[in-house]
Protein backbone atom coordinates (compact mmCIF):
# COMPACT_ATOMS: atom_id res chain seq x y z
CA UNK A 1 0.00 0.00 0.00
CA UNK A 2 1.35 3.09 -0.76
CA UNK A 3 0.21 6.41 0.64
CA UNK A 4 0.66 10.00 -0.58
CA UNK A 5 0.57 13.00 1.59
CA UNK A 6 -1.37 14.84 -1.26
CA UNK A 7 -4.36 13.65 -2.77
CA UNK A 8 -6.09 15.66 -4.92
CA UNK A 9 -9.36 17.15 -4.42
CA UNK A 10 -12.28 15.89 -7.35
CA UNK A 11 -13.64 19.60 -8.74
CA UNK A 12 -17.19 20.29 -8.61
CA UNK A 13 -17.12 21.39 -12.49
CA UNK A 14 -15.62 20.62 -15.28
CA UNK A 15 -14.87 23.37 -17.36
CA UNK A 16 -12.62 22.81 -19.33
CA UNK A 17 -15.41 22.78 -22.32
CA UNK A 18 -16.40 26.26 -20.86
CA UNK A 19 -14.80 29.80 -22.92
CA UNK A 20 -14.71 33.09 -20.83
CA UNK A 21 -14.80 36.43 -22.72
CA UNK A 22 -12.27 38.38 -20.20
CA UNK A 23 -12.94 42.50 -20.64
CA UNK A 24 -10.84 44.01 -18.66
CA UNK A 25 -8.16 47.21 -19.58
CA UNK A 26 -5.53 46.86 -16.78
CA UNK A 27 -2.90 44.58 -17.93
CA UNK A 28 -2.04 43.17 -14.40
CA UNK A 29 -6.01 42.09 -13.63
CA UNK A 30 -6.16 40.36 -16.79
CA UNK A 31 -3.27 38.28 -16.18
CA UNK A 32 -4.65 37.89 -12.15
CA UNK A 33 -7.99 36.62 -13.99
CA UNK A 34 -6.47 34.70 -16.49
CA UNK A 35 -4.23 32.84 -13.61
CA UNK A 36 -7.46 31.94 -12.06
CA UNK A 37 -9.77 31.30 -14.83
CA UNK A 38 -7.07 28.85 -15.54
CA UNK A 39 -6.34 27.07 -12.34
CA UNK A 40 -10.92 26.71 -12.24
CA UNK A 41 -9.84 24.27 -15.57
CA UNK A 42 -11.54 26.90 -17.96
CA UNK A 43 -11.03 25.90 -21.44
CA UNK A 44 -10.23 28.97 -23.30
CA UNK A 45 -10.26 32.10 -22.24
CA UNK A 46 -10.63 35.16 -24.86
CA UNK A 47 -9.38 38.53 -23.43
CA UNK A 48 -10.13 41.63 -24.62
CA UNK A 49 -9.14 45.77 -23.06
CA UNK A 50 -12.37 47.44 -23.62
CA UNK A 51 -16.21 47.09 -24.56
CA UNK A 52 -15.59 48.35 -28.35
CA UNK A 53 -12.95 45.04 -28.49
CA UNK A 54 -15.34 42.65 -26.41
CA UNK A 55 -18.20 43.96 -29.09
CA UNK A 56 -16.13 43.00 -32.12
CA UNK A 57 -14.95 39.25 -31.13
CA UNK A 58 -18.87 38.53 -29.77
CA UNK A 59 -19.75 39.43 -33.52
CA UNK A 60 -17.64 37.41 -35.04
CA UNK A 61 -18.25 34.37 -32.46
CA UNK A 62 -22.04 34.42 -33.44
CA UNK A 63 -21.46 35.30 -37.05
CA UNK A 64 -18.83 32.10 -37.42
CA UNK A 65 -21.04 29.69 -34.75
CA UNK A 66 -20.51 26.77 -37.51
CA UNK A 67 -16.80 27.07 -37.67
CA UNK A 68 -15.48 24.18 -36.20
CA UNK A 69 -12.53 26.94 -34.77
CA UNK A 70 -14.77 29.47 -33.43
CA UNK A 71 -16.30 28.55 -30.29
CA UNK A 72 -19.22 30.08 -28.41
CA UNK A 73 -18.91 32.19 -25.58
CA UNK A 74 -20.89 30.96 -22.32
CA UNK A 75 -19.30 33.79 -19.30
CA UNK A 76 -18.39 36.96 -20.03
CA UNK A 77 -16.30 38.93 -17.18
CA UNK A 78 -16.09 42.51 -17.48
CA UNK A 79 -14.82 45.77 -15.95
CA UNK A 80 -16.80 48.80 -15.38
CA UNK A 81 -15.05 51.57 -16.37
CA UNK A 82 -12.98 51.20 -19.25
CA UNK A 83 -11.40 53.82 -21.34
CA UNK A 84 -12.62 52.37 -25.15
CA UNK A 85 -15.66 51.29 -24.17
CA UNK A 86 -17.22 51.07 -20.73
CA UNK A 87 -18.85 47.69 -18.81
CA UNK A 88 -22.64 49.13 -19.10
CA UNK A 89 -22.02 49.51 -22.71
CA UNK A 90 -21.05 46.03 -22.95
CA UNK A 91 -24.23 44.79 -20.89
CA UNK A 92 -26.43 47.09 -23.09
CA UNK A 93 -25.60 45.84 -26.33
CA UNK A 94 -25.36 41.65 -25.63
CA UNK A 95 -28.86 42.50 -23.73
CA UNK A 96 -30.59 44.38 -26.45
CA UNK A 97 -28.58 41.37 -29.54
CA UNK A 98 -31.46 40.31 -31.52
CA UNK A 99 -29.48 36.71 -31.12
CA UNK A 100 -31.07 34.95 -27.81
CA UNK A 101 -27.73 32.89 -27.24
CA UNK A 102 -25.80 35.90 -27.12
CA UNK A 103 -29.04 38.05 -24.82
CA UNK A 104 -29.47 35.54 -22.68
CA UNK A 105 -25.52 34.88 -21.95
CA UNK A 106 -24.64 35.40 -18.03
CA UNK A 107 -22.12 38.79 -17.57
CA UNK A 108 -20.47 39.06 -13.88
CA UNK A 109 -19.18 42.63 -13.66
CA UNK A 110 -16.05 43.42 -11.53
CA UNK A 111 -15.26 47.24 -10.35
CA UNK A 112 -13.18 48.83 -7.84
CA UNK A 113 -16.11 51.56 -7.49
CA UNK A 114 -18.59 49.12 -5.79
CA UNK A 115 -20.78 51.85 -4.42
CA UNK A 116 -24.35 51.11 -3.97
CA UNK A 117 -24.86 53.67 -7.06
CA UNK A 118 -22.56 51.36 -9.36
CA UNK A 119 -24.35 47.76 -7.88
CA UNK A 120 -27.74 49.21 -8.81
CA UNK A 121 -26.54 50.50 -12.16
CA UNK A 122 -25.21 47.45 -12.89
CA UNK A 123 -28.25 45.63 -11.82
CA UNK A 124 -30.68 47.74 -13.67
CA UNK A 125 -28.16 47.11 -16.89
CA UNK A 126 -28.81 43.78 -16.79
CA UNK A 127 -25.42 41.84 -15.23
CA UNK A 128 -25.87 38.83 -13.56
CA UNK A 129 -23.60 39.34 -10.60
CA UNK A 130 -20.63 41.84 -9.11
CA UNK A 131 -17.99 42.04 -7.76
CA UNK A 132 -15.36 43.93 -6.10
CA UNK A 133 -11.65 44.70 -7.28
CA UNK A 134 -9.17 43.32 -5.93
CA UNK A 135 -11.03 40.15 -5.81
CA UNK A 136 -10.27 36.48 -4.59
CA UNK A 137 -10.02 33.06 -6.57
CA UNK A 138 -12.65 32.01 -4.24
CA UNK A 139 -14.92 34.92 -5.01
CA UNK A 140 -14.70 34.77 -8.66
CA UNK A 141 -15.32 30.69 -8.62
CA UNK A 142 -18.25 31.43 -6.36
CA UNK A 143 -19.87 34.20 -8.59
CA UNK A 144 -19.37 31.16 -11.57
CA UNK A 145 -20.45 28.69 -9.58
CA UNK A 146 -23.90 31.13 -8.97
CA UNK A 147 -24.71 31.67 -12.59
CA UNK A 148 -24.36 27.85 -13.30
CA UNK A 149 -26.00 26.60 -10.13
CA UNK A 150 -28.82 29.75 -9.48
CA UNK A 151 -29.55 31.06 -13.39
CA UNK A 152 -31.95 33.65 -12.78
CA UNK A 153 -35.13 33.43 -14.95
CA UNK A 154 -34.66 36.74 -17.13
CA UNK A 155 -37.74 39.73 -17.32
CA UNK A 156 -38.50 41.84 -20.40
CA UNK A 157 -40.28 44.99 -19.07
CA UNK A 158 -40.24 48.21 -20.70
CA UNK A 159 -36.79 50.03 -20.64
CA UNK A 160 -35.22 46.33 -19.12
CA UNK A 161 -34.31 43.21 -20.42
CA UNK A 162 -31.86 41.28 -18.09
CA UNK A 163 -31.70 38.78 -14.79
CA UNK A 164 -34.49 39.27 -12.32
CA UNK A 165 -33.51 42.12 -9.92
CA UNK A 166 -35.40 40.39 -7.34
CA UNK A 167 -32.45 38.29 -5.09
CA UNK A 168 -35.37 37.02 -2.46
CA UNK A 169 -38.89 36.33 -1.66
CA UNK A 170 -40.38 38.77 -0.07
CA UNK A 171 -42.82 38.39 2.96
CA UNK A 172 -45.94 40.63 2.83
CA UNK A 173 -47.30 42.05 5.40
CA UNK A 174 -50.89 41.95 6.12
CA UNK A 175 -52.79 40.21 4.00
CA UNK A 176 -51.71 39.47 0.38
CA UNK A 177 -54.80 41.51 -1.44
CA UNK A 178 -54.48 39.99 -4.52
CA UNK A 179 -55.75 36.29 -3.50
CA UNK A 180 -59.52 36.25 -3.54
CA UNK A 181 -61.64 32.88 -2.87
CA UNK A 182 -65.10 32.86 -5.65
CA UNK A 183 -66.83 33.44 -3.19
CA UNK A 184 -65.29 36.94 -2.53
CA UNK A 185 -65.12 38.06 -6.23
CA UNK A 186 -68.32 39.63 -7.77
CA UNK A 187 -68.44 40.13 -11.63
CA UNK A 188 -70.51 43.52 -12.98
CA UNK A 189 -71.93 43.64 -15.88
CA UNK A 190 -72.23 47.10 -17.32
CA UNK A 191 -74.54 47.82 -20.11
CA UNK A 192 -72.79 50.19 -22.80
Amino acid sequence: MTSTIYTEQPQPYDLSSFTVLLVEDSSYMSALMCSMLKAFNVGEILTCNDANEAIGVLTITQARKKSRFVTDIDIIVTDWLMPGGSGDELIDWVRAHEDDALRFMPIILISAYTTEKVIAMARDHGANESMVKPLSAKSLASRICTVIDNPRPFIQAPGFFGPDRRRQEMVLAGTNRRVMTSQELKVHNEKL
